[in-house]
Parts: structure tokens; sequence; C-alpha cells
């Protein structure tokens, strides 16, 4: 295999990410999540096994499709508490030199104005090693405590979606011009007022006259991550994001996505290896093969059944609390997220899984598959999944927090660096820079380019 794997940390301000019930295991640590040193630790070991970034995932409401209602996610912990993702970033930069940090924010729930300030805020405070996942959200709670009637269709969200990075590309691209600063002491000029534009956008969903209040960040727009596998949310990706992420729960559903998501970029106009797809995963590793089975029968003593369904309930938009346990999912129309519904219904045509198959699937690492085994073993799997899905790498997701990662850097790290399928260092610069080795600014022809060059004529 030639091209080396990458690898995310993939976490969340909360008390229970993936792995629901595991926060009463007696060595999580994940009740720490409100202490922010326990975010810099997490950093600083994901920067000692040289890491990619840090994939901060994030929802704006609460899981209460199962049962009706918010009991089972409360009692659970699935996913509430769950705290701010961006709040926790400047911290573990400060702690830290190379490490990238992906950021999730709905393009749903925010005004696009103050959203590119925080955004650019935060490649400022990172040195440029800012990411965003750009996401549509999913859970109606969300929509409903922001006033909304009822949330917008899936793909109404997309469109609004389409729009809100029209505006956030002109804040970031064109309104100030790259030599807008000039903090001249002398003539007491710190920007010139000429090469500072408003950017008089004027759409369906917002309007945006004025001009970015925050000059030029090292990237300008951030890192553009996004998480949507159906065919509405693939042509989003196929037009904008540089890393997409996805949650297949077998290698055969895998390689059909990425295929899909290769081609539609081509016909995007973009070269498909501009675009790096990363499947959620969860690893289990131990010195040996043994070992590591014992540490996941272990975890799976901790794990809740119904935390699971109440996460898969959410996601999916059914309920199921009304699905008997040998009962078997059927597609069924929804506004939630649709790839995971096709993923365990239509995507995999030999395979069909029942509500009790889906609960113990989803109690360890959520909607992604599980690897478990020493160094050697996991290193031959995660070899398998890139050689024969074209997958480009993996969002690792945690079990027991921080022993999860902890294991990563120090066990599998090293066994795939000896096989030359992972990075001895980072490269220098901003997180553009370092995962794709081009520079800091997006480059035709993703569409900001394009952008990009019409505001200078």
């Amino acid at each position: 295999m030639s091209k080396q794997i990458r690898l995310n940390a993939f976490a969340m301000n909360t008390v229970g990410h993936l792995s629901p019930g595991l926060w009463r295991h007696p060595r999580d640590q994940a009740r720490r999540y409100t202490d922010i040193h326990y975010w810099i630790e997490l950093a600083r070991t994901l920067e000692r096994g040289k890491l990619d970034g840090l994939f901060i995932a994030d929802v704006l409401g609460v899981y209460d499709v199962y049962g009706g209602n918010a009991d089972a996610a409360l009692s659970t912990g699935a996913q509430v508490p769950v705290n701010d993702p961006l709040q926790l970033v400047p911290a573990m930069a400060a702690a830290t030199r190379h490490l990238g940090f992906g950021v999730t924010a709905s393009v749903s729930f925010e005004h696009p104005f103050p959203f590119a300030r925080r955004m650019s805020t935060l490649d400022h405070l990172t040195g440029g090693r800012a990411g965003w996942n750009i996401v549509t959200s999913y859970l109606a709670s969300g929509a409903r405590n922001l006033g909304q009637q009822r949330q917008l269709s899936h793909d109404q969200r997309y469109a609004l979606a389409e729009e809100y990075l029209q505006v956030c590309y002109k804040l970031w691209e064109t309104s100030w011009e790259d030599d807008a600063v000039v903090a001249d002491r002398d003539s007491g000029v710190y920007a010139e007022p000429g090469k500072v534009h408003g950017i008089h956008h004027a759409g369906e969903y917002f309007q945006v006259p004025g001009f970015h209040l925050c000059e030029p960040s090292p990237q300008r727009t951030p890192v553009l991550y996004q998480a949507g596998a159906s065919s509405r949310g693939r042509a989003f990706a196929a037009a904008n994001a540089e890393c997409v992420f996805v949650a297949a729960p077998s290698k055969a559903v895998l390689k059909k996505q990425v295929a899909d998501l290769r081609e539609a970029v081509r016909a995007a106009g973009r070269d498909p290896a501009d675009v790096l797809v990363l499947e959620q995963l969860t690893v289990i590793v131990a010195p040996t093969d043994a070992e590591a089975l014992a540490r996941l029968a272990e975890y799976r003593e901790y794990a809740s059944a119904t935390g699971a369904l109440t996460l898969m309930s959410g996601w999916t938009g059914i309920d199921f609390a009304e699905y008997a346990p040998g009962q078997v999912l059927r597609e069924v129309p929804s506004d939630a997220i649709q790839s995971a519904v096709e993923a365990f219904t239509r995507a995999d045509p030999t395979r069909t899984w029942t509500t009790a198959e889906i609960a113990d699937y989803c109690a360890i690492g959520g909607d992604g598959p599980v690897l478990v085994g020493s160094p050697q073993t996991v290193a031959d799997q995660l070899q398998e999944w890139v050689e024969e899905t074209d997958v480009d790498g993996f969002n690792l997701a945690g079990v027991v927090m921080p022993e999860t990662f902890e294991a990563v850097v120090d066990l599998l790290v090293p066994e795939l660096q000896a096989r030359g399928l992972f990075k001895r260092d980072y490269a220098e610069g901003t997180l553009r820079h370092k995962l794709f080795g081009a520079g800091d600014r997006l480059a035709a022809p993703h569409p900001v380019a394009t952008l990009r060059e019409e505001a200078r004529r």
C-alpha cells in the first residue's frame, strides 16, 4: 500500500459520546469533560501520537425520538449534557503546536455573520489550525428550542447551507484584500478603507451588506469538513468539502460510499484526490489479541443498549422503542440523517439488521465499526479497510476516556509508523498545508478560488 493512513481523534464535549454507559467504567474520565485540563491533557496525548487533529462533534438539541421524550438520553448520558465545542480549542491550541481542530457547527441555528467572525478568531488564535465541520442538524428538538415551528426538510437544510457557505466565503475571502492591513505607525493608518469591502449579499435566507469584522486569518477559510453521505449531502460535499466524514458499518458499504463520493467530486469539476474521506471507527488495541478481546468484554459490561438505541433513534428519526428486539429495520422516510438509515437497510443487500443487532452494534462506538486486537492485528485490519475501500483514513472514537486514545498513541501508531503507513512527524504550517501540502489557502478548482478571482476584477 502506497498512501499513508490519516488519523483523527473523534470526541465530543459531553459525558457520553458514542459509547453510552461507559462513563460508569472505573477508569473512564469523561466526567471531567467540564475541566479544561482534561482537554489539554487529551490534546497533548494526540499530538504526541502525531494525529492530524481532534474532530469535535456537537448537537444543539437532545435525543428525544426514542420513546418520544428525552428521558432515556438523560438517564444514560447519551450526548447530554453537552457543552460548546469551540470554547475548548484555544486552550488546547495553546498547549500544542501542530494538532488540528475540526469543530462541528450547524448552519441551521446561527447567522453566518457572527459565525464567520468566531471562526476567523479561532483560526487566528490557533495559528491556522482551525477546521469547520459543516452540518445542517438533524434533531428537531434543537429547531424547536430556537423558535422554529418545525425543522426544515432534509433538502431544504442543504439549500440553506449552500447560501450560508456563500456568505461565509465572501466574508472570509473577498471582504479584506491581502494588503488591506498596513499598520503604519507614522501615518496612523491601521487598515486601508479602500481595501475593505462590503459583500452586498442579498439571498433567499440571508441579507449581509457589510464587510467582515476580522482581518484575514492564516487560512482565511478554515479547513472544510462535511459529514453527509446522502445523495444531497454528497453533492454538497463534492462541491465544497476538503475532508468528508462517513460512518459505514462494513467495508462493502464504505467502498460504495467512497466511490460515489469520488465520482461526485469529479463531476463537480474537482480532483477526487483533493478530498480526504475519513471513516468513523473505534479501535480497541492492547499488547495481545487476548488482552484486547478481554478489554472489549469488560467494556461491554458497562454499555447501555437503551443508550445505543436512543442515539440511533436520533440519527435515523425512527423511534426504536416501538420496535421489537427481533424486528428487522426497513427503510423509512426521514428528515434526520438519511445515510444512517440507508447504511442499515439497503446499502448492503446481503445484510439485514434487527433492533437487537443494532443496539449491540451501536453500544460500543456508535454507528461505526469496532476493530479489536494487538497492534499488529489492528494495523492489518486498517490496511485492509484502506486497500479494499479506497478510504483515506479514520476518525477514531473513544470508548473509555482517555484510555482508548492513549492505547492508539502508545501501541497502534508505532506499529503503523514501522510499516511506513503513518507519518513520523508533522509538516510545518497551517492545518490545510499539513493535510494537503499545497499552502494555506483554498486553491482552484475549489469554488472559493473562483469567487476570490471574481472579487479581484
